[in-house]
Formats: structure tokens, C-alpha cells, sequence
């Protein structure tokens, strides 16, 4: 029975450590998506200290990969020294994500005070030009987003946009896409998206928080598995060393 145990511990072991493999590789994605998205709302969230999940969370990534093949070749050989550093390297990974996990909380929470403040400056710099950042950046937000505005778009009455173009409109970037002949007028609001965008920034960016958090903890769970498999297997070990090799099928004398 307790040989049954044993290799089966050995045997999720190296199929955890194959997970690891996969999970280096999606915790990669993850971070690098938040980079990328967080390149196109910059404007709107100048606290580049929220980066700090994801760099994490990409570093963990890589680790993870020389977890696994610390893990297998320390599994498949049954080698003391190498399971002891695969649990305390895990440990130690584990405890990290942990903090991507808080982390990602605080930085959640600040969302919405950063995003406030922003935007407003943002919205105050807009130009209409392609060789404007911040124009270029409200227009994106408020196509992908599908809003227009602050808060709705009659907050484009109180632009410095507004007062210079003098036509009474808001710019392209609100119309609705199924409204082809819409030029931004204010005069004929229903061609024009409702929601306003600092809601809508704010409420991608806590989303992409939550992906950073529930990956980090969906991750450290399955680590957590890791390292109780890996301490069977070395308890087992220190408690009789004669038992079957995974591969090998032969026992140590």
C-alpha cells in the first residue's frame, strides 16, 4: 500500500512539473498582456509601480520552466539533494506570488483615485492631431471602449477642443460604428456612445489586475500540490531508501 503511494506521488509529481512547463508559459502571456495594454491606457494611469504584478509574475514565469526540470530530473532520479531544492525553490515561488496576489490588490484599490485624476488632464490636452499622444490615446480608448467623454459626452463642451474647433460636436472617436454617417454632433446624441470613458478605463484595468491575480493563485495552488507531492516522496526516502525507482523499476540497496 505504501509503495502504491509512493510511485504515485512520483508519478503526479512529473506530470506537475510538465504543468510548470505550461504555466511558465502562460504566466509569461499574462505578463507581457499587461504590459501591452498597459502601454495603451499609460496616459490614463501614471503610477508605473502597478507593473510591478506583472514584471513579477513574468519572472516567475521563467523560474517555473527551471522548476520543471529541476523537478523531473530530481522525481525520475529520486535524488535527495535535488527534490530538497525543488521544494524550498517552489516555496520560495509560492511565497511570491502570494505577493502578485496582494499586490495586485492594493493596486486595484488605487485604480480608480489615478484614473480620475488623469484622465481630466488627459481629456484637457486633447488636439484632434495624430501627432498628439493624448489625442491619439482618447481617440483609441473611446473606439475600443465604445465611450465618449469623461463622464458622457457633453463633457467635450468644457474642452479647450471644444472651444477652438467651435462646431459643436465631440470628436469622431464617439460615434457609434453602426452610424456611418455620423459626424460628432451634439445635436444628435443617440449617434454618440453613453458610457463615459473614466468608468470604463477604470473598470479594464481592475480586470486586468484580476488576471494577474487569479493566474498567481491558480499557479501557487498547483505549486502548493508540487511540494506536498516532493515531500512524500522525501519522507518516504529518509524512511526507507529501498523502494522502486520510477524508471527503472529496480530497487537501492
Amino acid at each position: 500500500m505504501g509503495q502504491c503511494g509512493i510511485t504515485s506521488s512520483k508519478t503526479v509529481l512529473v506530470f506537475l512539473n510538465l504543468i510548470f512547463w505550461a504555466a511558465a508559459g502562460i504566466l509569461c502571456y499574462v505578463g507581457a498582456y499587461v504590459f501591452i495594454t498597459y502601454d495603451d491606457y499609460d496616459h490614463f494611469f501614471e503610477d508605473v509601480y502597478t507593473l510591478i504584478p506583472a514584471v513579477t509574475i513574468i519572472a516567475v514565469g521563467a523560474l517555473l520552466f527551471i522548476i520543471g526540470l529541476i523537478g523531473c530530473c530530481a522525481t525520475v532520479r529520486e535524488s535527495y539533494c535535488g527534490l530538497a531544492t525543488f521544494i524550498v525553490i517552489l516555496l520560495l515561488v509560492f511565497m511570491t506570488e502570494v505577493a502578485v496576489v496582494v499586490l495586485g490588490y492594493v493596486y486595484r484599490a488605487k485604480v480608480e483615485k489615478e484614473v480620475n485624476v488623469s484622465i481630466k488632464k488627459v481629456y484637457s490636452e486633447y488636439n484632434g492631431t495624430n501627432s498628439n499622444a493624448q489625442s491619439r490615446a482618447i481617440d483609441y480608448i473611446q473606439r475600443q471602449l465604445q465611450c465618449c467623454g469623461i463622464h458622457n459626452y457633453s463633457d467635450w463642451q468644457n474642452t479647450h477642443w471644444y472651444e477652438q474647433s467651435k462646431n459643436n460636436s465631440a470628436p469622431i472617436s464617439c460615434c457609434k460604428t453602426n452610424f456611418g454617417s455620423c459626424t460628432g454632433s451634439l445635436t444628435h446624441p443617440q449617434d454618440l456612445y453613453q458610457e463615459g470613458c473614466e468608468a470604463m478605463v477604470v473598470k479594464k484595468l481592475k480586470e486586468i489586475m484580476m488576471y494577474v491575480i487569479w493566474t498567481a493563485l491558480t499557479f501557487s495552488a498547483i505549486q502548493m500540490l508540487g511540494m506536498l507531492c516532493a515531500c512524500a516522496v522525501l519522507c518516504r526516502r529518509a524512511r526507507d531508501p529501498a523502494y522502486e525507482l520510477l524508471i527503472t523499476g529496480g530497487t537501492y540497496a
